[in-house]
């Protein structure tokens, strides 16, 4: 007679069977397990470096390098650092923009409207910083809605411009540091024109306004409030020795240039900053300076004398307005100064949405103008 006796282990260790006198091994579930930990430890090295991540899973046989398959993962696999897949859809090589266009084809926009459409491409990422990532991913996506939704555009570059419009108007409505905020009338008034030479219906426009104005968009954050992410990956990092404003003394801080802001701690192991500098208006310059050398200054371009806007945590906590007309600090030598320069006047730029909605708008001038 047949004896069949399962020996109790521990989970992590594969299950036996004794049977007709042999002990036989199951490692079905052994395999899952491993499976399972090699596809988390590639989704962690994903969120870290996106390229090393994808060739991890490839090379562990738990991925195709194929378009598809890539897009399908970055589109449905949870724990997935939204940021991370902003940055990697966004590159230029062929096999990106592939990955790119698949990952755009999984949205299914038919019967949506525009700002409908935004919220679900929007959220299934974090857009990048970068213009030129920007531009491909929304051209794409205009491509997309346009597919979707024969008919409603006269061509995919008005789909492009008002998708922009609507992020832009977003931003206006929402942002509690926007004073002059876009209404109706103006939106519209914006928007005239960009129908291939024809105005979009006012009920249209309306219709989106609306929308907006009564639900931003929901922006993914990865991160939650945790100031730590945003300082994982700057454009440049150092020691810079910092002149006072109201005391001329200079004190020694780590400075983190990223996302257009020079942020400064006292310490590298802080999580909060001490100060914080937008960059925006501002420009940078190599100035002599008696007591330090190899300095370099923050100024306002365009109203001398006016005090920059800035922030800084005093020794009880307060967070207060800065008092500076202008930052100086002085770097290591003359080639730290040079490099801090040439890094912070790289990040002084002007929101790159407005540069690439007025390109694409020039784009439908000239080409009505060559059809009249």
């Amino acid at each position: 007679m047949m004896r069949l006796v399962y020996l109790h282990q521990p989970l992590h260790i594969p299950f036996m069977i004794y049977l007709n006198q042999c002990y036989i091994v199951i490692t079905c579930w052994n395999k899952n397990v491993m499976k399972n930990k090699r596809i988390q430890c590639g989704k962690k090295k994903f969120n870290m470096d996106p390229e090393k991540g994808i060739q991890y899973l490839v090379d562990n046989d738990l991925l195709e390098w194929k378009p598809e398959a890539v897009a399908e993962f970055l589109y449905k696999e949870e724990g997935l650092n939204k940021t991370a897949i902003g940055n990697f859809l966004g590159e230029r090589e062929e096999l990106h923009l592939q990955i790119l266009q698949a990952f755009v084809d999984l949205h299914e926009f038919s019967n949506l409207n525009l700002v409908q459409a935004l919220r679900q491409f929007l959220w299934s990422f974090r857009l990048p910083g970068e213009a030129q990532k920007i531009d491909r991913m929304m051209e794409a996506f205009a491509l997309r809605y346009c597919t979707c939704n024969t008919g409603v555009f006269q061509s995919t570059d008005t789909c492009y411009i008002l998708s922009f419009a609507i992020i832009m108007l977003n931003t206006s409505l929402h942002n509690p540091n926007v004073k002059d905020k876009t209404t109706l009338e103006r939106f519209i008034s914006m928007n005239r024109g960009i129908n291939h030479g024809e105005d979009l219906p006012d009920e249209l426009l309306e219709k989106l306004y609306e929308s907006i104005k009564n639900e931003p968009f929901k922006i993914p954050e990865d991160d939650g409030n945790d100031l730590t992410h945003t300082f994982f990956n700057p454009d440049r990092e150092g020691w810079l020795l910092k002149e006072g404003g109201r005391i001329k003394t200079w004190k020694r801080r780590w400075f983190i240039l990223t996302d257009g802001c020079l942020y400064y701690f006292q310490y590298t192991t802080d999580k909060e900053p001490k100060g914080i500098i937008p960059l925006e208006n501002l420009s940078v310059r190599e100035v002599e300076d008696a007591n330090k050398q190899f300095c370099l200054e923050l100024f306002s371009p365009h109203r001398k004398g006016e005090t920059i806007k800035a922030c800084k945590t005093e020794t009880d906590g307060r967070v207060v307005m800065g008092k500076h007309h202008s930052y100086r600090l002085s770097a290591a030598s003359e080639e730290e100064c040079a490099d801090w320069i040439q890094a912070i006047r790289a990040c002084i730029t002007k929101d790159p949405f407005y540069d690439l909605v007025s390109a694409r708008k020039k784009k439908i001038i000239g080409h009505n103008e060559q059809h009249d």
